[in-house]
């Protein structure tokens, strides 16, 4: 089972946290994340303190955090959202540069902004240090559905097959002269969206049909076991671990 080829999100290296077990980073960086959502709003210290253990593992893993802050623009469209619930939340009323705006509205921004920036870093981090095929080994060793790690597997595997199709087909229209200009072209996009989902299907049923062929059952061979010492889960769990002591003391202050 593997993707089949590096994603581009992965970084090459060999640091200690790159030669961490797939499973110790997933458990590690949902357990963070989980920390992370618990932690009340109010301790703004205590998403301080996350920020500063996430750049210490950026730091020990060699990323450089240029490209985790461009990798972090994903969160765009959750900021925009952010910015406007201190505008439209009802309630108490502050007065900042001549707007009137929500103190509820103006906690829920700053909530949604460092828990959301903290687990978008968290993935960031995540996919920069561990290989996409490595990542569904961990999932497997994790103990998730089988199915559900087929059909990611399949899915990273033939994403890049099903948009190398979509693009053949933009440029056979552009070659005969298309240019989707407005809403009397949307007939003949909806029409190759319909093409594209049939090709896909039928190369679904191919693909199937072949591996049953060859002796497929429903589950997937493992070709690589994942194990992990305790020294590895150790060194894993040293970030959700410290993140979960600034979260209690964060609730009992």
């Amino acid at each position: 089972m593997g993707a089949g080829h590096a994603h581009t999100l992965y970084r090459h290296g060999h640091s200690p946290v790159h030669a961490l077990p797939p499973h110790c980073k997933l458990a590690a960086a949902f357990c963070f994340v989980l920390v992370v959502v618990s932690t009340p709003r109010e301790a703004v210290w205590a998403f301080a303190l996350y920020a500063v253990l996430l750049a210490a593992v950026t730091r020990v893993a060699g990323i450089p955090a240029r490209v985790l802050l461009r990798r972090l623009l994903i969160e765009i469209p959750f900021v925009a959202f952010a910015f406007l619930m201190p505008f439209v939340v009802p309630g108490e009323q502050v007065q900042f540069l001549g707007l009137s705006l929500s103190v509820s509205g103006l906690w829920g921004a700053w909530n949604v902004l460092a828990k959301g920036t903290l687990g978008v870093a968290a993935s960031v981090l995540l996919a920069s240090t561990t290989e996409l095929r490595s990542l569904l080994l961990g999932l497997q060793r994790l103990r998730l559905p089988p199915m559900l790690v087929q059909i990611a597997s399949f899915m990273i595997r033939y994403g890049d097959v099903i948009t190398d199709e979509m693009r053949r087909m933009s440029v056979a229209r552009r070659s005969r002269g298309f240019e989707a200009r407005g809403v009397r072209h949307w007939g003949v996009l909806a029409k190759s969206a319909g093409a594209l989902f049939i090709r896909s299907y039928e190369r679904g049923e191919r693909v199937h049909l072949a591996m049953v062929s060859r002796g497929y059952a429903g589950t997937m061979p493992v070709i690589d076991e994942v194990t992990a010492s305790r020294a590895q889960w150790t060194y894993a769990a040293a970030l959700p671990v410290s993140a979960l002591a600034v979260c209690l003391l964060g609730w009992t202050l």
